[in-house]
């Protein structure tokens, strides 16, 4: 039986994304997270990195990922870091799809990042804990 797959998109993928997706894999037995960008950036956010490090996770191997047609296809379900992002999924997609309207990092100071890391570890684990 194939994992059923989750997908988390936001912009670069090098920030909000990449945090949920590895949240996500670090806490579910069930499912399987993957994350991508509609415009996806080079390399992981610094912050992204420190953030993440701080509460024991390490992204330092991930690699922002373009947004596919064919990662959607795939995904069980598809989480959109911000409403700025649902034109860019389908409208095939939209049943599947569910919008958590997180603050984007760029430009924040630190403190900020880590409010924002929080906001999605606990989306990450109330929706894990809904799942079937």
């Amino acid at each position: 039986m194939k994992d059923k797959i989750i997908l988390f998109i936001c912009k670069g993928n090098s920030g909000r994304s990449q945090m949920a997706e590895a949240f996500f894999n670090h806490a579910s037995k069930k499912w399987k997270a993957i994350s991508a960008g509609t415009d996806a950036d080079e390399k992981i956010h610094p912050c992204t990195l420190q953030v993440m490090g701080e509460v024991g996770i390490d992204v330092s191997k991930q690699k922002p990922k373009m947004l596919t047609d064919e990662l959607m296809k795939s995904a069980d379900k598809i989480i959109v870091m911000d409403s700025e992002l649902l034109k860019n999924v389908p409208s095939g997609y939209l049943s599947k799809s569910e919008n958590w309207q997180i603050e984007k990092l760029l430009g924040k100071p630190i403190e900020e990042v880590r409010e924002i890391r929080n906001t999605i570890k606990e989306r990450v684990e109330r929706m894990i804990e809904t799942m079937a």
